[in-house]
C-alpha cells in the first residue's frame, strides 16, 4: 500500500510540474507600450539558442537529446529557445526541393514545438538561413537558378521570392500532428523571424534588403497576425546613422544592414542584436573586446528606447573556448554585461544565449566552441541561473 500511495503522490507532483511549465504560455506574446507583455503584463525573457533542435528530432536515436535540453532549461528557469524552422536540400532536409517536404522532418518539429510546450518554453523560428548551412539563400538561389548565381539574388529573383513565401506559408499553417493545432494559432510560438542574420553585401545602401524586408513582412503578417516578427539582424549600423555606423559597428563589416531603417518597417515587431566581440575584433585584446561591447550594447538599447520605440532582444551572444587565451571568466564577464543590460534598461526586453547542449551532446560534430552544457555547478551556469530568475521578478 505505502509503495502505491508513494506512486500516486509522485503522480501528482509530476502532474503539478506540467501544470505550472504550461500555465505561463497559454497566451501570446505582444508588445504593447515599446516592451514585451503577456495578457497585458510586462516581461523580461531568458533564454538560450539551440538551432539543432529539428535536426536531433529528425533522427529517432537523438531525439532523447531535445526532451533532455528542455528539461535541463526549465530547471533552470530559461523560458525563450531560438531555433530553425527551416533546412533546405541535403542531409534531413524539412524542405526537399520547392515545395515538397519530408512528412518525417515535419512530424520532427511538431516534436519540437509540442516539447517546448510541455516544458513551459517558447520558441522564436527562424525561417531560412543567410549562409549555407542547412540550405540558405544559396540553395534557393540553386533551386532557381541552375547556372552560378549570386547568393544575394534570394532578395531580388521573383522565383526565389516566390520559393520563400511557399515556405513561410507552409510553415505558419502547418497543423502540428501531435497537438492538432496548426503554428499560426499556438502561443508556444514566441516569434517568427525573417532569416537567420540577414546580410545583402552586395548592397552596403540597405535598400535591397529594406525592400524585401517590407516584402516579406507584409506576407508573414497576412497569414498571421497573432505572433510577433522579427527580421534577424545582429545589429550593425548603416546609412540611416552614418555617425553611429562609424563609431559603434565593428572595422570592415559592410553587410547592407541597416539597423535602424530595417527595424522601423511596418509588421517588425521588435528590434535583435548579436554580440559576437571575439568574432569581430579578433585578434584584439579582452579588455577591448569588453569596451566594444559596452558601447554595442548600449547603444541599441538607447536607439531601441529612443529611436524604435521597441524592445531589442540580445537574440545571440557568446564566446568560444576555441579562441587562444580562453578561459571561463572571459565568458561570464560578456554574458554579465548583457545580463546587467537586460536588468537595468527597459527596451531590452531579453537575451538568448548561443549556444545550449545537451548532456549527451558533448563533443558533438555540432559544437563551435560556444557550447554551453547546464548540468553541474560551473559559474557560467550558476550565472545562466541567477539571471533567470532576477528575470522572473521583472520590472521592479
Amino acid at each position: 500500500m505505502a509503495g502505491r500511495m508513494n506512486i500516486f503522490y509522485a503522480l501528482i507532483i509530476l502532474v503539478c510540474l506540467w501544470v505550472h511549465a504550461t500555465a505561463d504560455n497559454q497566451s501570446f506574446v505582444q508588445v504593447r507600450d515599446g516592451h514585451f507583455s503577456i495578457d497585458g503584463k510586462e516581461v523580461y525573457f531568458s533564454g538560450f539558442n539551440a538551432y539543432w533542435l529539428l535536426y536531433q528530432a529528425a533522427d529517432p536515436s537523438a531525439r532523447r537529446n531535445v526532451s533532455e535540453v528542455f528539461y535541463e532549461a526549465a530547471h533552470n528557469d530559461l523560458t525563450v529557445a531560438r531555433t530553425w524552422a527551416f533546412n533546405d536540400g541535403g542531409y534531413r532536409a524539412l524542405q526537399i526541393s520547392p515545395g515538397v517536404y519530408d512528412e518525417k522532418v515535419f512530424k520532427a518539429l511538431d516534436f519540437v514545438v509540442n516539447e517546448a510546450k510541455s516544458y513551459g518554453i517558447r520558441l522564436v523560428l527562424s525561417l531560412v538561413n543567410n549562409y549555407k548551412d542547412f540550405g540558405g539563400k544559396a540553395q534557393y538561389v540553386e533551386w532557381a537558378n541552375k547556372s552560378a548565381g549570386q547568393e544575394d539574388d534570394f532578395f531580388t529573383n521573383p522565383t526565389v521570392k516566390e520559393y520563400y513565401r511557399n515556405h513561410i506559408k507552409t510553415v505558419l499553417t502547418r497543423v502540428n500532428s501531435i497537438t492538432g493545432i496548426a503554428y499560426r494559432d499556438d502561443p508556444t510560438i514566441f516569434a517568427w523571424e525573417l532569416i537567420n542574420e540577414a546580410r545583402c553585401e552586395t548592397d552596403p545602401s540597405g535598400k535591397i534588403l529594406l525592400g524585401w524586408i517590407e516584402e516579406m513582412a507584409q506576407y508573414v503578417k497576412s497569414i498571421d497576425t497573432k505572433h510577433l516578427l522579427e527580421i534577424g539582424l545582429e545589429g550593425f549600423y548603416g546609412d540611416s546613422t552614418p555617425q553611429t555606423k562609424q563609431t559603434v559597428n565593428p572595422k570592415g563589416f559592410e553587410t547592407g544592414t541597416d539597423f535602424i531603417l530595417h527595424n522601423q518597417v511596418q509588421g517588425i515587431d521588435f528590434a535583435t542584436v548579436h554580440s559576437y566581440p571575439d568574432l569581430w575584433l579578433k585578434g584584439q585584446d579582452e579588455e577591448a573586446q569588453l569596451t566594444f561591447l559596452h558601447r554595442w550594447v548600449d547603444t541599441h538599447i538607447k536607439d531601441a528606447g529612443t529611436t524604435l520605440k521597441k524592445p531589442v532582444l540580445f537574440a545571440e551572444f557568446g564566446k568560444t573556448s576555441r579562441d587562444p587565451g580562453y578561459n571561463v571568466a572571459h565568458r561570464d564577464g560578456l554574458f554579465r554585461i548583457i545580463y546587467e543590460a537586460i536588468v537595468k534598461s527597459e527596451p531590452a526586453g531579453g537575451a538568448l544565449f548561443w549556444q545550449l547542449f545537451a548532456i549527451g551532446m558533448a563533443g558533438d560534430p555540432l559544437a563551435d566552441g560556444y557550447e554551453v552544457l547546464l548540468y553541474g555547478y560551473t559559474t557560467t551556469t550558476t550565472l545562466i541561473h541567477m539571471q533567470s530568475r532576477r528575470i522572473r521578478n521583472l520590472p521592479y
